[in-house]
C-alpha cells in the first residue's frame, strides 16, 4: 500500500468523527481494529507505532450538528478558495475556522449528497506515493488504506471534488453483467490516486453514499466476530475465489459504516 499520508495537495492525513454513546463506541474499534498475533492498531486507536490515523471523539454540544460519519482530512491549496468552490458547486459548510486576522485555517464541508469531509492547508514537500485500494499489498501497522464514496451520480460528485479539493480524474474500467462503465479514481497534485468515486451499481449498489474508510486488520476473521459480539453489523463480505477475505462493510454500534480488510 502506498503512504496515504505523503504531504500532498489532495492527499488524505487522517480521519475522525464525534460520536454519541463515546465509550461503547471505543470499547468496539478496540476490539474490532486490534486483532490478530501482532496487531496493526493500538488500544488508544493509534497504529501499532503510536501514530495517530483516525480520532474517535465525543459527540459535544459543539460537535452536535456534524454527521455521524466518518470524515476524512484532505489537504488542500488553499482553504478559504477550497470553502467558495464548495458552496458554489451545491456544497455546505459545517465548520469553517478563521484566525484573526481572517483567513481560513480549516473547515468541515459536505458535498451535495451530504458526505462530510474536512479540509487542511498543504504544508509541506514529501516524497509522492501511490495509494493502495482493497485488497494491495499489506500494510505492516495500521493505516487508512484506502477510501471512497459510493453515489448514483457519481459523475456529478467527481466533478465537485475535482473543483472542491482539486483532485484530478482517472477512469477505472467497471463492469456491471454485460455493461461496462467506469468509476473515479481522484488523485492528488502528483497524480497519484488519493480515493475513489464510484457509481451506486454493480457490487456498491447498496453501500451508503458516505466516505468509506478500509481499514486493515491483523485477523478479519476475528474482527468479524468481534463486530457482532460488541453490538455492530456486517453489511458485507467479499472474498477471492480462494476464500481470502477482500474486505468487509461493517455498521458500528451508532450506524456508522467503515470497512475492514487483511493487513
Amino acid at each position: 500500500m502506498g503512504d496515504l499520508f505523503a504531504p500532498r495537495v489532495g492527499g488524505v492525513v487522517g480521519a475522525d468523527i464525534a460520536v454519541p454513546d463515546h465509550d461503547r463506541e471505543v470499547a468496539f474499534y478496540r476490539q474490532v481494529l486490534c486483532t490478530g498475533v501482532n496487531p496493526l492498531w493500538r488500544e488508544d486507536l493509534t497504529n501499532r507505532e503510536g501514530r495517530p490515523v483516525i480520532g474517535l471523539g465525543a459527540q459535544s454540544p459543539e460537535y452536535a450538528h456534524l454527521p455521524v460519519q466518518w470524515m476524512p482530512h484532505i489537504q488542500v491549496a488553499d482553504v478559504g478558495e477550497s470553502v467558495e468552490r464548495t458552496l458554489a458547486s451545491g456544497g455546505s459548510a459545517l465548520m469553517h475556522q478563521k484566525d484573526d486576522n481572517g483567513v481560513s485555517q480549516w473547515a468541515v464541508l459536505a458535498d451535495p449528497n451530504g458526505a462530510a469531509f474536512g479540509i487542511i492547508p498543504f504544508q509541506g514537500q514529501g516524497q509522492e506515493a501511490a495509494e493502495g485500494a482493497p485488497g494491495a499489498e499489506p500494510s505492516s501497522v495500521g493505516c487508512i488504506a484506502w477510501l471512497d464514496l459510493t453515489v448514483p451520480d457519481a459523475h456529478t460528485i467527481r466533478d465537485f471534488y475535482s473543483k472542491a479539493v482539486g483532485w484530478s480524474v482517472q477512469d477505472v474500467a467497471m463492469k456491471d453483467g454485460e455493461e461496462e462503465y467506469a468509476d473515479y479514481n481522484m488523485c492528488g497534485g502528483d497524480g497519484n490516486p488519493a480515493a475513489g468515486i464510484c457509481h451506486a451499481r454493480g457490487a456498491n449498489h447498496d453501500l451508503p453514499p458516505v466516505w468509506m474508510l478500509y481499514l486493515p486488520v491483523g485477523d478479519v476473521e476475528e474482527s468479524l466476530k468481534a463486530v457482532v459480539d460488541y453490538g455492530g453489523r456486517v453489511l458485507k463480505t467479499i472474498k477471492k475465489v480462494d476464500g481470502d477475505y477482500v474486505y468487509a462493510v461493517i455498521q458500528d454500534p451508532v450506524g456508522v459504516c467503515f470497512a475492514i480488510a487483511p493487513g
